[in-house]
């Protein structure tokens, strides 16, 4: 009983909670620009909205158009099985899970990719043509960090990464793990498409990535593909809380409780970002994501040392 309830408790953190990140993000932005912004449950009516309307669909697209949203939400989904949080174990854990987690990632956003260009748009398979090029770029950054921290828990399973007993490794290698954190926090932004990278409240053509590539999606399809964003942002963000704060009480209630005002934090953290910075060019994303890997390469050579 107790691993049923700690299942249901997980999806209802995943589904419940992560639209109201997005909600924060979105007040914190206005509260930097001076506006009164949308209210913090305008994620949550969106969604709703979107899944009374209907679907419309193009007589050049296939199955995949509408396959695509439904794998991406449950590849999200599945994903967040893979990693403990807010006091919960992971219930699905064994070495290497670590690679199940990035490539669950990987198959949402194939599928994206693969909807935008099945429906002949050019415009849309520009956008998936750099979502394509910037995610493969962001994979080498995020198995550097998995790396580093394999070679500090020794083991390449997250459960151990980021495990109760990761408290100790602060005190001895805080170092490598500060710049884990700050490299995987660039990577965060780059799988968000969130500013610097890109921007989800724009329409720009020059500018735009992975919104390009749901424009012609609608109704229930379109609320998948927005939920399903929002779980990503969500399980992602767990990641790096559990990895920066390993608090664990033992307590259920407190642990949970620190946990959300945790991801509260980061999502306020996600809009300074985006209020302080403007995006980058095209051209200057590389180097972003190149900068987060020098973090993370350092980051695993201090870990190696400090294992040796």
């Amino acid at each position: 009983m107790i691993p049923f309830i700690s299942v249901l408790s997980r999806l209802a953190a995943c589904l419940l909670f992560s639209p109201f990140l997005l909600g924060v993000i979105g007040k914190t932005k206005a509260f930097f620009a001076g506006r009164k912004g949308p209210p913090l449950l305008q994620p949550y009516y969106d969604i709703l909205k979107l899944i009374q309307k209907g679907s419309v669909y193009s007589v050049t697209t296939t199955w995949i158009f509408r396959a695509a949203p439904l794998i991406f939400f449950a590849t999200t989904l599945i994903a967040s099985f893979l990693i403990p949080f807010g006091g919960l174990k992971a219930p699905v854990q064994f070495w290497g899970d670590a690679l199940l987690f990035t490539y669950l990632f990987g198959l949402g956003r194939f599928f994206i990719i693969l909807a935008a260009m099945d429906t002949g748009s050019s415009f849309e398979g520009m956008g998936a043509s750099r979502e394509a090029i910037f995610s493969c770029l962001s994979e080498i950054v995020l198995f550097l960090n998995f790396a580093a921290l394999a070679v500090l828990s020794k083991s390449f399973s997250l459960s151990q990464m980021i495990g109760e007993s990761w408290w100790a490794s602060w005190t001895v290698s805080g170092p490598s793990l500060i710049l884990v954190g700050a490299s995987y926090f660039m990577i965060l932004l780059v799988e968000n498409s969130r500013i610097p990278i890109d921007d989800p409240a724009t329409h720009l053509e020059l500018t735009m990535i992975h919104e390009v590539m749901v424009l012609d999606h609608s109704g229930p399809d379109l609320a998948f593909i927005l939920h399903g964003a929002a779980i990503k942002l969500f399980v992602q963000g767990s990641f790096f809380v559990t990895l920066l704060i390993p608090f664990q009480s033992h307590n259920r209630i407190i642990d949970a409780t620190v946990f959300l005002a945790a991801m509260i934090g980061l999502a306020v953290i996600i809009g300074i970002v985006e209020s302080v910075m403007a995006r980058l060019r095209l051209n200057r994303i590389p180097s972003f994501i190149t900068g987060a890997f020098v973090l993370a390469l350092f980051g695993l050579i201090i870990a190696i040392m400090r294992v040796l």
